[in-house]
């Protein structure tokens, strides 16, 4: 009898499928709380006694509102159209030696 530990192992894109259906799922529970169509009897009666209830934040936060895109199949960050006007001026030039944050020598800059 032999053991494989990796059959129970999750892939990158089962993995990204998950936590994507998981954001949405508690973007839709914020929507439906916020609008009276969630159980809130059910969170009444748990109270303070329950250790998940929801607790008073440390600090006042900055964001009022959080926009979480899940695009299965879209395309990279690589393949979209973000134009870096500062890469355009320095092509070809070698980056200064102060300004690596690694110790390999890089190339010339690109523009995008």
């Amino acid at each position: 009898m032999t053991l494989n530990h990796h059959q129970n192992a999750l892939t990158r894109r089962e993995s990204l499928q998950r936590m994507g259906t998981g954001m949405g799922m508690l973007g839709l529970a914020g929507i439906m709380a916020s609008d009276g169509r969630l159980m809130a009897g059910a969170a009444a009666d748990a109270g303070a006694a329950s250790p998940l209830a929801v607790k008073a934040p440390h600090f006042v936060p900055k964001a009022k509102h959080v926009i979480h895109l899940f695009m299965n199949g879209g395309p990279s960050q690589v393949d979209t159209f973000d134009p870096k006007p500062a890469l355009e001026k320095y092509n070809g030039q070698r980056p200064n030696e102060a300004d690596l944050k690694t110790e390999r020598k890089t190339g010339g800059l690109l523009m995008s």
